[in-house]
């Protein structure tokens, strides 16, 4: 069974498969395309593959897409997860840090909860 190629755009960041991310991206892959969940690369991306992230927003990703269930949008994702090193770079290319979820919920909030206090101290100086 072959899956749709936005599937497999999604699937390549899902799994941090930075070679096969560039590669469907210069074969045209529409980097904000979404998979059959509904849900873009950068939303579904490895969230610990930083070269995964900065490959996505430099070909266009939008940080700032919700998800349609949750309202959570990566920024949420990494900041939950405390990989600082992606809500840096999430940010760097405008990830909004004010961005509530469907809980009333920023980014910060999760990382306080999930006790990533240098998330937490990075979202602060914002």
């Amino acid at each position: 069974i072959t899956m749709p190629l936005e599937d497999d755009l999604a699937s390549a960041a899902a799994t941090g498969n930075t070679d096969r991310v560039k590669m469907l991206l210069e074969r045209g892959m529409d980097v904000n395309g979404v998979n059959c969940f509904g849900r873009t690369p950068l939303q579904v991306m490895m969230m610990g593959s930083t070269t995964v992230a900065r490959l996505l927003l430099q070909q266009g990703a939008d940080p700032n897409v919700a998800d349609r269930h949750t309202g959570t949008m990566p920024l949420h994702d990494a900041a939950r997860m405390g990989f600082l090193d992606t809500v840096k770079i999430l940010v760097q290319y405008n990830a909004n840090p004010n961005t509530l979820d469907n809980w009333n919920r920023r980014p910060i909030d999760l990382a306080k909860e999930s006790g990533h206090q240098n998330v937490v101290e990075f979202l602060q100086t914002l």
